[in-house]
């Protein structure tokens, strides 16, 4: 049989991958390390940034493990992490690999006509993510009388039947052996244990090895009860930094910021579309105080029974009815094409001298 010819028909819609690389360093990648890597080379190849959440959603991954494969790529000078002033990783600035790995024993040297131009430097944003604080422990291979003294006990039975109800089927052998780890190993309490199904189960995940991931993840972070693990479930929760950046916040969430959006998001129930418009109100109006100003707004919505934009729209419209003096004292910003925003319907003024005076 002749050789064959490879060749592509879509040459612009590809991503360059240097063989330096391919001949250095994937052999030693696990899967999660060269799905990071790759992908982080599609991203900046086609100009689009990403975060750590998004990145473990697509691969099936923990944000713990998304974290990692940067750590490994950093020891192996592929990639530079960059940290804000409070020592949050901040940014990635992808390097060349050409000559980290020069040298080594097996690697293929290719000529210096043949070697690709390095890749440009470039920098992705993402988000801050927590530094592991405890290795994880071995997984033991749990005999039939383990499973049977497991299954036994009145209060893991009950803890089993609670975790099918979740799943959907009766759990296999080696998914009660992952049960009992996390159980035992990792020592997680009947109730965290529920809470971590719940938790995965929401985010429509009900692989059991994206479930011990979490579960070691939270173990590595000192998580012994559903409340910690929901205030750190919340941190990395993609609606908290969307509200974050509309409220022109940079940072990670205080316990303060976060007990405001859990609020907002799980105890009044608003949308996501809601809480923005919220925020953009918020922001056209105060520097300061943006969270209690926020809330303000979406206390009265909650009040009168305001939860969709159709909402948000019937109440301008009612409140620009009842106020038809401002509105004709005030033509200039009516006519102002830049200040089309529904916050002109708010007595802005009154409602920050409010706030401070709190």
């Amino acid at each position: 049989m002749g050789r064959l010819t490879v060749y592509r028909e879509d040459a612009a819609a590809f991503t360059a991958v240097s063989n330096q690389f391919i001949d250095s360093y994937m052999t030693d990648a696990n899967d999660a390390q060269l799905k990071v890597y790759l992908y982080l080379l599609r991203i900046l190849q086609a100009g689009r940034d990403t975060d750590i959440s998004d990145m473990a959603d697509r691969f099936n991954h923990t944000e713990k493990d998304i974290v990692r494969a940067l750590k490994y790529w950093e020891k192996q000078a592929l990639v530079a992490l960059e940290y804000d002033t409070g020592k949050n990783l901040s940014a990635i600035r992808l390097l060349s690999p050409s000559g980290a790995a020069a040298g080594q024993p097996g690697e293929t040297t290719a000529p210096a006509a043949a070697v690709p131009p390095a890749l440009p430097a470039d920098i992705v944003p993402l988000p801050a993510a927590a530094e592991p604080v405890s290795p994880a422990p071995e997984k033991p291979s749990y005999s039939a009388d383990d499973l049977k003294a497991f299954r036994s006990n009145e209060e893991t039975e009950q803890l089993l039947f609670i975790v099918e109800q979740y799943i959907g089927k009766p759990l296999s052998v080696t998914e009660v052996r992952t049960v009992l780890f996390i159980y035992d190993r990792l020592q997680f309490s009947s109730d965290l244990i529920d809470y971590l199904v719940q938790y995965c189960v929401g985010k429509d995940k009900k692989s059991f090895r994206y479930i011990e991931k979490v579960a070691l993840e939270w173990a590595g972070n000192h998580i012994t009860t559903p409340l910690q693990a929901k205030e750190f479930a919340c941190k990395y929760d993609k609606n908290v930094y969307t509200i974050m950046r509309a409220l022109g916040k940079g940072s990670d969430p205080t316990p303060k910021e976060l007990t405001y959006i859990n609020r907002w998001t799980k105890e009044w129930g608003f949308t996501l579309p809601v809480i923005e418009a919220a925020c953009e109100r918020t922001v056209l109006a105060v520097d300061k105080h943006r969270f209690a100003y926020a809330d303000s707004i979406l206390a009265s919505w909650n009040r009168a029974h305001v939860h969709t934009p159709e909402d948000i729209h019937t109440a301008d419209k009612a409140y620009r009815k009842s106020r038809p003096d401002q509105t004709q004292s005030r033509p200039s910003v009516l006519n102002n094409q830049f200040n089309q925003f529904p916050q002109r319907d708010y007595d802005f003024d009154a409602l920050e001298k409010e706030l401070l005076s709190n």
